[in-house]
């Protein structure tokens, strides 16, 4: 039927417009009729992914339910060759079903023909590198099939003669073969002509590395487009905006899908929101409990809070459902990883690499293992993997940063930290990173720049401030270095928690000097006082507060002209000269 054909269906499909959720109905009718269209045409994940969205909206009664879609001539002279064709690729036998397809000139019937041939090659591609090469060798394999696919859809195109289908598996092979502006235009299009296939825009979401190129893309407006931004919010790590979209999805009518649920736990984990994340992985294992999709995910979460028991019964859990998973193997090396036998963690990504060798997930956690095993070259070699899967991986440029560091090749360390910070710009992960680097370089304007920054967006491990204190420390900038170390002690104390002694107790002794310095004795007392709740500052603790009282003795008096550092704590302030831009901290009532 052609193009014209082709975008007649369209229009008729995208009724309902961009955000549009009125006519769920609809909508429901159109998930099933694109559910059916994938599968005949062997995309299953797009099937699948339009069933499930389906079965979480209302069931529809029997007069509205979908008609078969109709059937031309060529549909006609073709059905033998495609129904027996179809039977050998859905048993995986490609080149049979590519034999017998041969000069068949329906839609459906030829896009089965070139899926085929597509399908074979990368098989073939697949077998080799597992032959041939150990996950860790770059793979310089390719899909001999791919560039006699290339000529003969572009002439198809160039024709006008390639539906939805077409053109998504003429960008596929373009993504391929590594024409990647060519490859977006050709899923924008095909977006345009089926705007109900998810495979297009899932491909889109592939390419598209930042939120300029999104701006650029003129994608239909349909209602699908949601999903799509969501999505791709998601993947570009602007998790607020995602989230916002998911529930427009949620409060439209597709409470009940379990997709959507499992892309709010992953935007929960991509901002580290632990709790939240886990507590809705769990309920999702409720609603649908032989899932394996995002597992990987879950695992995660569950090894960052070192919960083994939780995650020893989600690896057992999977093993029962399929062990031959590629989330299955990446759950079970997590497992290994948390109980630190990383031989055989790493021996379970590989095994994850060998079932699907562009699996993101487990490159970076295999780069993370052969780093505890002290193997940087594997460990780079790995990442440097992940990044070509995808560049947008802020864990595989934060690794190859980490790598380098530790062979002590700081302007790459800087490169690598550069680009996962670029990817996390509020991660204060990576600005520590950043400034450690700066530091080692020398470049202190920096590094304080990024310490401050890392403490400005929330830093995750309270190290920002100690290490801004300690460049201030070694500029003899002693009044900024008391500042910064103020503010840390506020901030371990206001989180209930003393989470690392030995920076707190540095704290202390450097502000008990400096006070002391400065003449205000009762400060110096009270800091000198803490230090001795330390086992390393004590000594030097007690030989402060006997120097102060020698002095006190002599008739010293407490210097009132020289003014302390704003923001002082109150409970060691003798006069209260300074003006505090932080509330004050009693540091009397707090016992580390």
């Amino acid at each position: 039927i052609g193009r014209a054909g082709a975008m007649a269906a369209a229009a008729a499909m995208v009724a309902t417009g961009g955000g549009d959720f009125s006519d769920l109905r609809e909508i429901k009718k159109q998930l099933l009729s694109v559910a059916e269209r994938s599968r005949e045409r062997g995309l299953q994940h797009s099937g699948k992914w339009a069933a499930e969205l389906a079965f979480a909206l209302e069931p529809l009664p029997l007069s509205e339910l979908p008609p078969p879609p109709v059937l031309t001539e060529e549909d006609a002279r073709d059905l033998d060759a495609y129904t027996l064709a179809k039977s050998y690729f859905d048993l995986k036998e490609y080149d049979r079903a590519a034999y017998f397809l041969q000069g068949c000139k329906s839609q459906k019937a030829y896009f089965l023909y070139m899926y085929s041939r597509y399908l074979s090659g990368e098989k073939k591609k697949d077998d080799e590198t597992v032959d041939s090469l150990g996950p860790l060798e770059k793979g310089q394999v390719k899909n001999e099939a791919l560039r006699e696919l290339r000529v003969e859809l572009s002439k198809k195109h160039k024709a006008q003669e390639l539906d939805g289908f077409g053109l998504y598996l003429y960008g596929v092979v373009l993504r391929k073969l590594d024409l990647v502006k060519e490859a977006i235009d050709v899923f924008v299009e095909a977006a345009h002509v089926l705007p109900l296939h998810w495979g297009a825009w899932l491909e889109l979401c592939n390419l598209i590395t930042d939120k300029e190129m999104l701006k650029f893309l003129s994608l239909p407006d349909t209602w699908m487009k949601e999903f799509f931004l969501a999505h791709i919010y998601t993947e570009l790590q602007l998790i607020e905006e995602a989230l916002q979209k998911y529930q427009t999805l949620i409060d439209a009518g597709f409470s009940k899908s379990t997709y959507i649920i499992s892309q709010i736990a992953v935007a929960y984990h991509n901002i580290r929101d632990i709790d939240k994340a886990l507590s809705i992985f769990n309920e999702l294992r409720k609603q649908d409990p032989y899932r394996i999709e995002n597992m990987d995910t879950f695992s995660n979460l569950l090894y960052v809070r070192s919960m083994k028991p939780e995650l020893s019964y989600l690896a057992h859990n999977l093993c029962e459902i399929d062990k031959y998973r590629v989330e299955t193997c990446c759950v079970i090396g997590n497992y290994y990883s948390l109980r630190s036998q990383h031989e055989k963690a790493a021996l379970y990504f590989q095994r994850a690499l060998k079932l699907n060798p562009r699996y993101l997930g487990a490159w970076t956690l295999m780069g993370h293992e052969y780093m505890e095993m002290k193997n940087t070259s594997a460990a780079i070699q790995a990442y440097r993997h992940a990044i070509e899967v995808n560049k947008r991986d802020y864990r595989a440029w934060y690794g190859l940063g980490q790598t380098y560091e530790i062979l002590k090749m700081p302007f790459y360390c800087l490169y690598y930290y550069r680009r996962a910070h670029q990817l996390r710009p509020n991660d204060s992960r990576m600005l520590v990173a950043l400034g450690e680097c700066y530091e080692k370089l020398n470049q202190l304007v920096e590094a304080k720049k990024c310490y401050w920054r890392a403490y400005a967006v929330g830093d995750v491990e309270k190290m920002a401030l100690v290490k801004l204190a300690k460049l201030h420390e070694q500029l003899n900038e002693s009044e900024q270095a008391a500042q910064c170390y103020i503010k840390y002690i506020q901030d371990i104390y206001s989180c209930g928690e003393v989470v690392e002694h030995l920076e707190v107790s540095t704290a202390f002794r450097y502000l008990a000097q400096y006070y002391f310095k400065c003449k205000l004795w009762d400060e110096a007392s009270a800091c000198a006082q803490k230090c001795c709740a330390f086992n390393d500052t004590r000594e030097e603790g007690k030989a402060l507060l006997r120097q102060i009282l020698q002095l006190r003795n002599q008739g010293e008096t407490s210097s009132t002209d020289v003014a302390a550092p704003f923001f002082l704590p109150a409970s060691l302030s003798a006069n209260n000269t300074p003006t505090r831009r932080v509330s004050p901290l009693n540091l009397s009532s707090v016992t580390p």
